[in-house]
């Protein structure tokens, strides 16, 4: 497949990802992004086990590295702000060895910037049909520009409409819970720390990483609501008798441009494929925001992608071992979604006084990093489930 044309949707971290792995493979890529220009904001995300591996192969770690949250504790607050206790964020969170959390803005432009010299962008465009032919796809854009290419890639997201316009629409699998994380201006005092609040079926968090925005977000369970609904509204109805800095968070909304909202659901498909259309990242296999697995499992999957379609004497045999490599690993991660959804949301009164007495004594019991690394320990084997394969490509420059 050297030197062959791919097309990708999408400009978020999937998508500059394969960009990056397919052009130290000799292959060309464009991205095609229906925003204006490379989308600002978003939230903190983790890199974890094969994923760190990922960026050391391609030559980004350090550079990761040094964008690193470097967040130092987790606190967990009642309805007056009085502290219930207070832990090391990296312990707390699991991450062990060269595990990394960085701004979802910070890894899209680190990745931006190690490709942009070498693979077109287009931004302000989106693909409206695919025509598949013997030599390739014919893609009509938005623009209404016509182009031919070896290979389109879905790496457009939970709401894939490249996946709509190859497979149809395939429905979510909801997992009874709805997220939102927007800036806030009010100033916490917050300095790379995190704050939680938790109420019967509702968590708030709040975090500042020094130089950028205080994030605040929002967590409910819920059923699937109504088509298109009022963010806004939703989140003042369901969080209007909440204490802590709530009713602050609530007021900031009306002056957030671009809200985050969006639920909890996972992606499951059968294949990831349909001829010479593929999916990448959460358009194939979305494991939710639970899991906090996504980001890993895109590195990984562009890695693999790219690994196979170098490596493979044609696009049918290259998608085959993409999906024979990934798919246990994508499993063991949907499956740590859907535990981790329970988790996130709080049930009763009485669970989360159960929590909150097991947080509070938590730093007095002399086995508490044994009794984490336990707690922990499903996401750090979901995170390494997996054996990359070693892909021979061109030095990093």
């Amino acid at each position: 497949m050297t030197r062959r044309e791919v097309l990708i949707s999408g400009a978020g971290l999937a998508g500059p990802a394969l960009a990056l792995a397919l052009h130290r493979h000799g292959m060309r890529a464009t991205v095609v992004e229906r925003a204006p220009a490379l989308r600002d904001g978003g939230y903190k995300v983790d890199i974890r086990g094969a994923a760190v591996e990922v960026l050391k192969r391609l030559g980004l770690f350090e550079t990761v590295r040094a964008a690193d949250t470097a967040m130092r504790t987790v606190t967990y607050v009642r309805a007056d702000g009085s502290p219930i206790a207070v832990l090391d964020a990296n312990l707390l969170m699991g991450r062990r060895g060269d595990d990394r959390e960085v701004m979802r803005t910070d890894l899209t432009r680190i990745l931006y910037d190690a490709t942009a010299a070498a693979v077109e962008y287009v931004f302000g465009d989106s693909i409206a049909t695919l025509d598949e032919r013997a030599d390739g796809v014919a893609v009509t854009f938005a623009s209404g520009a016509t182009r031919r290419f070896d290979l389109v890639v879905g790496a457009d997201g939970l709401h894939s409409a490249t996946r709509r316009l190859v497979m149809g629409d395939v429905p979510l699998r909801h997992l009874g819970a709805y997220i939102s994380i927007f800036d806030v201006p009010e100033d916490l005092g917050l300095d790379h720390e995190e704050v939680f609040f938790c109420a019967p079926g509702r968590m708030v968090f709040a975090y500042s990483t020094g130089a950028a925005a205080t994030k605040a977000g929002l967590v409910f369970a819920s059923p699937v609501l109504p088509r298109q609904p009022d963010p806004r509204a939703v989140l003042r109805e369901r969080f209007a008798d909440m204490g802590w800095r709530v009713p602050a968070f609530l007021d900031a909304l009306d002056g957030v441009p671009d809200l985050y909202f969006d639920s909890l659901s996972q992606v499951e498909l059968p294949r990831w494929s349909a001829g010479r259309v593929v999916l990448l990242g959460d358009a194939a296999h979305c494991p939710a925001p639970s899991s906090g697995q996504g980001t890993s499992l895109a590195l990984v999957g562009a890695y693999v992608l790219a690994g196979e379609l170098a490596a493979a004497g044609g696009h049918e045999e290259a998608l085959r071992r993409y999906e024979a490599v990934m798919r246990p690993y994508v499993e063991r991660n949907l499956s740590l979604g859907r535990k981790m959804a329970g988790d996130m949301v709080p049930g009763g009164r009485r669970q989360i006084a159960l929590r909150n007495h097991g947080m509070r004594t938590l730093k007095y019991n002399p086995w508490k990093r044994q009794i984490i690394e336990r707690v922990t320990r499903p996401l750090y084997e979901a995170a390494t489930a997996i054996e990359l394969p070693a892909y021979p490509m061109a030095a990093a420059v």
